[in-house]
Protein backbone atom coordinates (compact mmCIF):
# COMPACT_ATOMS: atom_id res chain seq x y z
CA UNK A 1 0.00 0.00 0.00
CA UNK A 2 1.46 3.71 -1.37
CA UNK A 3 1.21 6.97 0.97
CA UNK A 4 -1.77 8.07 -1.22
CA UNK A 5 -3.67 4.27 -0.41
CA UNK A 6 -3.23 4.63 3.05
CA UNK A 7 -4.32 8.94 3.52
CA UNK A 8 -7.71 8.49 1.82
CA UNK A 9 -8.59 5.38 3.45
CA UNK A 10 -10.68 6.77 5.64
CA UNK A 11 -12.55 9.78 4.84
CA UNK A 12 -11.48 13.08 6.82
CA UNK A 13 -11.08 16.95 5.81
CA UNK A 14 -7.76 16.65 3.11
CA UNK A 15 -5.77 20.45 2.31
CA UNK A 16 -3.98 19.39 -0.76
CA UNK A 17 -1.24 22.60 -2.40
CA UNK A 18 -0.23 22.65 -5.43
CA UNK A 19 3.41 24.04 -6.19
CA UNK A 20 5.30 24.80 -9.15
CA UNK A 21 8.84 23.01 -9.38
CA UNK A 22 11.67 25.67 -9.44
CA UNK A 23 9.38 28.53 -9.05
CA UNK A 24 9.60 31.47 -7.88
CA UNK A 25 13.50 30.37 -7.26
CA UNK A 26 14.81 27.06 -7.95
CA UNK A 27 15.98 26.72 -4.50
CA UNK A 28 12.31 27.42 -3.06
CA UNK A 29 10.75 24.25 -4.08
CA UNK A 30 12.28 21.90 -1.48
CA UNK A 31 11.63 24.32 1.75
CA UNK A 32 8.07 24.97 0.59
CA UNK A 33 6.85 21.85 0.10
CA UNK A 34 8.44 20.97 3.67
CA UNK A 35 6.98 24.04 4.90
CA UNK A 36 3.58 22.98 3.52
CA UNK A 37 3.66 19.46 5.05
CA UNK A 38 4.67 21.22 8.73
CA UNK A 39 1.45 23.38 8.36
CA UNK A 40 -0.60 20.54 8.13
CA UNK A 41 -0.82 19.50 4.27
CA UNK A 42 -2.02 16.11 3.38
CA UNK A 43 -0.82 15.65 0.26
CA UNK A 44 1.68 17.81 -1.79
CA UNK A 45 0.95 18.07 -5.65
CA UNK A 46 4.11 19.28 -7.81
CA UNK A 47 3.60 20.68 -10.80
CA UNK A 48 6.27 20.05 -13.94
CA UNK A 49 6.85 22.98 -16.06
CA UNK A 50 6.05 22.76 -19.69
CA UNK A 51 5.82 25.63 -22.56
CA UNK A 52 2.12 24.16 -23.35
CA UNK A 53 0.54 23.77 -20.39
CA UNK A 54 -3.26 23.21 -21.94
CA UNK A 55 -5.25 22.78 -18.01
CA UNK A 56 -3.96 26.08 -16.83
CA UNK A 57 -5.15 29.10 -16.16
CA UNK A 58 -2.69 32.55 -16.37
CA UNK A 59 -1.26 32.22 -13.09
CA UNK A 60 0.30 28.90 -13.23
CA UNK A 61 1.49 29.12 -16.90
CA UNK A 62 3.68 32.44 -16.05
CA UNK A 63 4.76 30.33 -13.18
CA UNK A 64 5.76 27.39 -15.11
CA UNK A 65 7.57 30.11 -17.59
CA UNK A 66 9.55 31.71 -15.28
CA UNK A 67 10.33 27.88 -13.69
CA UNK A 68 11.61 27.06 -17.54
CA UNK A 69 13.78 30.08 -17.27
CA UNK A 70 15.26 29.20 -13.92
CA UNK A 71 16.53 25.92 -15.66
CA UNK A 72 13.82 23.17 -14.34
CA UNK A 73 14.32 20.00 -16.25
CA UNK A 74 12.90 16.48 -15.22
CA UNK A 75 16.17 15.61 -14.35
CA UNK A 76 15.99 18.37 -11.81
CA UNK A 77 12.72 17.71 -10.60
CA UNK A 78 12.78 13.92 -10.13
CA UNK A 79 16.54 15.29 -7.83
CA UNK A 80 14.43 17.67 -6.25
CA UNK A 81 11.65 15.05 -4.90
CA UNK A 82 14.58 12.80 -4.09
CA UNK A 83 16.19 15.52 -2.05
CA UNK A 84 12.78 16.07 -0.57
CA UNK A 85 12.25 12.27 0.18
CA UNK A 86 15.52 12.45 2.65
CA UNK A 87 13.00 15.19 4.90
CA UNK A 88 9.60 14.28 4.70
CA UNK A 89 7.08 11.32 4.66
CA UNK A 90 4.22 13.06 3.11
CA UNK A 91 2.53 11.61 -0.33
CA UNK A 92 3.87 13.58 -3.09
CA UNK A 93 2.09 14.01 -6.77
CA UNK A 94 3.48 15.13 -9.78
CA UNK A 95 1.49 16.58 -12.06
CA UNK A 96 3.03 17.11 -15.79
CA UNK A 97 2.54 16.73 -19.54
CA UNK A 98 3.01 13.90 -21.65
CA UNK A 99 5.64 15.09 -24.05
CA UNK A 100 8.34 16.10 -21.77
CA UNK A 101 7.94 12.64 -20.52
CA UNK A 102 7.69 10.60 -23.93
CA UNK A 103 10.56 12.65 -24.75
CA UNK A 104 12.50 11.39 -21.62
CA UNK A 105 11.31 8.04 -22.00
CA UNK A 106 8.53 6.25 -20.17
CA UNK A 107 9.35 3.68 -18.63
CA UNK A 108 12.73 5.55 -17.40
CA UNK A 109 9.91 8.15 -15.94
CA UNK A 110 8.29 5.96 -13.90
CA UNK A 111 11.11 3.26 -12.50
CA UNK A 112 13.16 6.80 -11.82
CA UNK A 113 9.46 7.75 -10.15
CA UNK A 114 9.84 4.92 -8.09
CA UNK A 115 13.07 4.82 -6.76
CA UNK A 116 12.94 8.56 -5.24
CA UNK A 117 9.69 8.00 -3.52
CA UNK A 118 6.32 9.44 -6.01
CA UNK A 119 3.32 8.35 -5.15
CA UNK A 120 1.02 9.64 -8.03
CA UNK A 121 1.22 11.17 -11.14
CA UNK A 122 -1.22 13.45 -12.90
CA UNK A 123 -1.21 13.59 -17.01
CA UNK A 124 -4.14 15.59 -18.16
CA UNK A 125 -3.55 15.46 -21.85
CA UNK A 126 -3.29 11.47 -21.22
CA UNK A 127 -6.64 10.09 -22.29
CA UNK A 128 -7.82 7.31 -20.74
CA UNK A 129 -8.14 5.49 -24.13
CA UNK A 130 -4.02 6.40 -24.60
CA UNK A 131 -3.25 5.24 -21.00
CA UNK A 132 -3.42 1.87 -20.60
CA UNK A 133 0.62 1.34 -20.84
CA UNK A 134 1.56 3.97 -18.66
CA UNK A 135 -1.57 3.19 -16.16
CA UNK A 136 0.28 -0.23 -16.26
CA UNK A 137 3.85 0.61 -15.27
CA UNK A 138 2.43 2.98 -12.86
CA UNK A 139 0.75 0.02 -10.93
CA UNK A 140 3.92 -2.37 -11.81
CA UNK A 141 5.79 0.59 -9.60
CA UNK A 142 3.10 0.82 -6.85
CA UNK A 143 2.58 4.23 -8.14
CA UNK A 144 -1.19 6.12 -8.39
CA UNK A 145 -2.16 6.99 -11.66
CA UNK A 146 -4.64 9.79 -10.65
CA UNK A 147 -6.93 10.75 -13.93
CA UNK A 148 -9.02 13.74 -14.18
CA UNK A 149 -12.77 14.05 -14.68
CA UNK A 150 -15.11 16.67 -15.33
CA UNK A 151 -18.59 18.33 -15.11
CA UNK A 152 -19.29 17.08 -18.09
CA UNK A 153 -17.92 13.62 -18.19
CA UNK A 154 -20.77 11.18 -18.09
CA UNK A 155 -21.36 8.36 -15.53
CA UNK A 156 -20.28 5.86 -17.57
CA UNK A 157 -17.49 7.30 -18.19
CA UNK A 158 -16.28 8.34 -14.66
CA UNK A 159 -16.78 4.53 -13.63
CA UNK A 160 -14.51 3.54 -16.29
CA UNK A 161 -12.11 6.10 -15.60
CA UNK A 162 -11.81 5.29 -11.96
CA UNK A 163 -11.75 1.53 -12.74
CA UNK A 164 -8.20 2.46 -14.41
CA UNK A 165 -6.81 4.83 -11.53
CA UNK A 166 -8.08 2.60 -8.95
CA UNK A 167 -6.83 4.89 -6.37
CA UNK A 168 -8.11 8.09 -7.02
CA UNK A 169 -9.14 10.36 -9.05
CA UNK A 170 -9.05 14.49 -9.55
CA UNK A 171 -12.64 16.17 -10.36
CA UNK A 172 -12.06 19.35 -12.18
CA UNK A 173 -14.73 21.37 -10.62
CA UNK A 174 -15.47 23.66 -13.51
CA UNK A 175 -15.07 23.76 -17.57
CA UNK A 176 -12.24 25.75 -17.70
CA UNK A 177 -8.98 26.20 -16.76
CA UNK A 178 -7.18 26.66 -12.95
CA UNK A 179 -7.63 29.89 -11.23
CA UNK A 180 -11.39 30.10 -12.89
CA UNK A 181 -14.39 30.79 -9.98
CA UNK A 182 -15.96 27.74 -9.32
CA UNK A 183 -20.26 27.46 -9.47
CA UNK A 184 -21.22 25.55 -6.23
CA UNK A 185 -24.59 25.07 -7.43
CA UNK A 186 -23.41 22.72 -10.75
CA UNK A 187 -20.49 21.80 -8.39
CA UNK A 188 -22.76 20.22 -5.58
CA UNK A 189 -24.58 18.17 -8.25
CA UNK A 190 -22.03 16.56 -10.14
CA UNK A 191 -19.95 15.95 -7.61
CA UNK A 192 -22.62 13.73 -6.49
CA UNK A 193 -22.86 12.04 -9.80
CA UNK A 194 -18.74 11.15 -9.09
CA UNK A 195 -19.40 9.98 -5.43
CA UNK A 196 -22.06 7.34 -6.81
CA UNK A 197 -20.38 6.55 -10.00
CA UNK A 198 -16.63 6.28 -8.77
CA UNK A 199 -15.26 3.28 -7.59
CA UNK A 200 -12.24 4.71 -5.65
CA UNK A 201 -12.24 8.26 -3.90
CA UNK A 202 -11.57 11.82 -5.55
CA UNK A 203 -9.96 15.46 -4.48
CA UNK A 204 -11.88 18.33 -6.82
CA UNK A 205 -9.16 21.32 -7.85
CA UNK A 206 -9.60 24.45 -9.56
CA UNK A 207 -11.11 27.85 -8.40
CA UNK A 208 -10.74 26.46 -4.35
CA UNK A 209 -8.73 29.52 -2.40
CA UNK A 210 -10.51 30.00 0.66
CA UNK A 211 -11.34 28.15 4.14
CA UNK A 212 -14.85 27.90 3.26
CA UNK A 213 -13.92 26.57 0.34
CA UNK A 214 -12.06 24.27 1.49
CA UNK A 215 -14.46 23.14 3.97
CA UNK A 216 -17.25 23.05 1.93
CA UNK A 217 -15.06 21.05 -1.45
CA UNK A 218 -14.02 18.19 1.50
CA UNK A 219 -18.02 18.01 2.72
CA UNK A 220 -18.73 16.92 -1.09
CA UNK A 221 -15.10 15.19 -2.10
CA UNK A 222 -12.13 13.54 -0.12
CA UNK A 223 -10.08 16.43 -0.75
CA UNK A 224 -9.18 19.71 -1.68
CA UNK A 225 -6.39 20.96 -4.02
CA UNK A 226 -5.41 24.61 -4.24
CA UNK A 227 -3.20 25.61 -6.51
CA UNK A 228 -3.52 29.49 -8.66
CA UNK A 229 -4.33 30.60 -4.62
CA UNK A 230 -1.29 29.88 -3.57
CA UNK A 231 0.72 30.77 -6.57
CA UNK A 232 -0.45 33.90 -6.40
CA UNK A 233 0.58 34.16 -2.77
CA UNK A 234 4.00 33.74 -3.50
CA UNK A 235 4.27 35.89 -6.28
CA UNK A 236 7.55 38.54 -5.92
CA UNK A 237 7.73 36.93 -2.14
CA UNK A 238 11.45 37.25 -0.73
CA UNK A 239 10.30 34.06 1.78
CA UNK A 240 7.70 31.66 0.18
CA UNK A 241 8.27 29.08 2.44
CA UNK A 242 7.28 30.85 5.32
CA UNK A 243 4.10 32.37 2.80
CA UNK A 244 3.21 28.50 2.22
CA UNK A 245 3.31 27.68 5.49
CA UNK A 246 1.43 30.66 6.59
CA UNK A 247 -1.84 30.01 4.25
CA UNK A 248 -2.12 26.00 4.37
CA UNK A 249 -2.12 26.77 8.02
CA UNK A 250 -4.94 29.59 7.62
CA UNK A 251 -6.82 26.67 5.45
CA UNK A 252 -6.52 23.36 8.20
CA UNK A 253 -7.68 25.93 11.51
Amino acid sequence: MNKIQQIFKNRSEKVIPFLTAGYPKLNDTVKMVLSAEKAGADMVEIGMPFSDPVADGPVIQEASQIALKNGVTINWILNTVHEIRTHSEIPLVLMGYINPILKFGVEKFISECKNIGVDGLIIPDLPSEESYKFSKLCNLNNISFIMLVAPNTSNDRIKSISKIAKDLIYCVSILGITGSNTDYKNLEQYLKRVEESSLCPFVVGFGISTKDDVKDINELSHGAVIGSAIIKKINDNEQPHKTVFNYIKGLKN
